[in-house]
């Protein structure tokens, strides 16, 4: 079965003001339709075709950059979607709430780790939040499309919360004001889905 893009929740423009409409229809209609096609490309006729993007990954071979880089980029923004609600924005609450107490002293403390995580990224990459088995939540970044669940990634575990800092993510709309733009995300994160997602995976 080859991977498909995912349709997102809600329209183009419901992540508005925050995320434009056009960055929206670019970044998901070409950008991670690229990543998909290109993954697919790599994979078939491969002892990977057939296996779950997760599989891929645990288990990559970070020499294929082929994979690497469209597996990233297919698995990378189909959590940052999700992970994204026109209804977002706010604090966490429940377990990924105590969690992140736990971890960072608090909300704010996190924000501010999340943050810094996602501007101080060299060039194009991601900021995550990750989960450890047993409950324990990380903050880390990886360049271009890497992610913490390929093997011998700056951070591991689980991520259940990341945010785009590639250009393309933002520049129509915050051209070159990246800390903006991270700020503009707290506005639509989906703590429900975050909440889901750590249940599911610590």
């Amino acid at each position: 079965m080859a991977f498909e893009l995912p349709k997102l929740d809600y329209a183009h423009d419901a992540l508005e003001p925050h995320i434009d409409a056009k960055t929206m229809e670019i970044h998901h209609g070409k950008h991670h339709a690229g990543y998909t096609n290109k993954l697919n490309a790599a994979v078939e006729g491969t002892d990977l075709e057939g296996k779950s993007i997760e599989d891929i990954l645990q288990n990559l071979d970070l020499s294929n950059s082929a994979v690497r880089n469209n597996g990233g980029g297919f698995y990378n923004h189909r959590l940052f979607w999700q992970v994204m609600s026109p209804k977002g924005g706010g604090n966490p609450k429940d377990n990924v709430a105590k969690a992140i107490d736990d971890a960072f002293g608090s909300f704010d403390q996190f924000k501010d780790a999340f943050s810094k995580a996602a501007a101080t990224q060299f060039g194009s990459g991601w900021a995550w939040l990750c989960v450890h088995e047993g409950g324990k939540v990380e903050v880390c970044s990886t360049p271009n499309q890497d992610n913490p669940v390929m093997p011998n990634v700056s951070c591991g575990g689980t991520p259940i919360l990341g945010l785009d800092v590639w250009e393309h993510a933002y520049y129509l709309n915050y051209q070159n004001r990246r800390p903006d733009y991270i700020e503009a995300f707290f506005n639509v994160i989906n703590w429900d889905k975050v909440e889901e997602l750590y249940n599911a995976n610590k």
